[in-house]
């Protein structure tokens, strides 16, 4: 689903979506495995419901896992994809996910913790950087 990009980055491509909740989501299943795969260090039982960190098009999104989101599927809740370069929703996009230590800073940034709040998300602030995702 995902392959390195850059230093910072995993390049995929995932079906974008309009949603009309509160935060971006993705399959729970996908994002419990993603999670395990990238984020998790391997010294015991860690949490797999921490967000994961997504860029699309200039926007970081702090990513949960729902179970009624279908696999290989990015739903984003309206006013935050109105923001992005996605067109014509649903499409398939590309998406950066960031690296564990990457992601680790940008959630310091969106709330102080791991665990944004959804506020943060729809409203705060807009980490930036080139559209490369670098």
């Amino acid at each position: 689903m995902f392959e390195r990009f850059s230093s910072g980055y995993y390049l995929g491509r995932l079906y974008v979506e309009p949603t009309d909740g509160d935060r971006t989501t993705m399959s729970k299943t996908q994002h419990e495995a993603l999670n395990e795969q990238l984020y998790a260090e391997g010294t015991g039982l860690e949490r797999l419901d921490r967000p994961l960190v997504m860029k699309l098009g200039t926007r970081h999104l702090p990513v949960h896992g729902a179970p009624d989101v279908p696999a290989d599927t990015l739903s984003v809740p309206e006013p935050v994809l109105e923001e992005t370069s996605v067109d014509n929703p649903p499409t398939l996009s590309e998406v950066f996910l960031a690296k564990a230590d990457r992601a680790a800073k940008l959630l310091s940034l969106f709330g102080g913790s791991a665990d944004p709040t959804d506020a943060t998300e729809a409203g705060g602030p807009r980490f930036g950087g080139d559209s490369t995702g670098r």
